[in-house]
C-alpha cells in the first residue's frame, strides 16, 4: 500500500485536495443557493463560489500537492485560465441541465463536479504549476 502511496502520491494528494475544495464549493453554493436564490439568479450564485473555490482550490494545490515556490501572481492567474474552460463548461451545461432537463440546480451541479476533475487535474498539471522552460 505504501509503495502504490509513493507511486502516486502526487494523483492521491490532488484528489483529497480536490475533494475538500469540492465539498467546500459545493457546501458555498448550496448555502447560498437556499439563502438567496429567491433574490439572486444562480447562475450569480455560482460566480461567487466560483471565484472562492479557485482561490481555496490554489492554495490547496499550491502547498500540498504541486509545492511549488515563488511565481504566485502567474500561478494563479494560470490556475485561473484552466478553470476557466471548466467554468465556461459549468455556465452552459447548469443551464441546459435546469431548464432542459428540468434538473434543481443544487442537483445539477452536484452531477457537474465530476466532469472538472480529470481536465483540472491535467491542466494544472501540465500548466498551472509547471514549471517555466529556462
Amino acid at each position: 500500500m505504501r509503495r502504490f502511496y509513493q507511486q502516486h502520491k502526487q494523483k492521491i494528494d490532488y484528489l483529497l485536495i480536490g475533494g475538500w475544495n469540492t465539498v467546500f464549493g459545493y457546501g458555498l453554493f448550496l448555502a447560498l443557493y437556499y439563502l438567496l436564490s429567491a433574490r439572486i439568479h444562480y447562475l450569480i450564485l455560482l460566480g461567487i463560489c466560483n471565484v472562492l473555490a479557485i482561490t481555496n482550490a490554489y492554495i490547496g494545490y499550491k502547498l500540498f500537492v504541486f509545492k511549488t515556490r515563488g511565481n504566485y501572481l502567474r500561478e494563479y492567474l494560470r490556475f485561473y485560465l484552466v478553470y476557466g474552460g471548466a467554468i465556461v463548461l459549468n455556465f452552459i451545461l447548469l443551464p441546459i441541465c435546469v431548464e432542459l432537463f428540468r434538473l434543481s440546480p443544487p442537483v445539477a451541479q452536484g452531477g457537474l463536479i465530476f466532469l472538472s476533475v480529470i481536465f483540472s487535474y491535467l491542466g494544472h498539471k501540465n500548466y498551472s504549476f509547471k514549471a517555466p522552460v529556462k
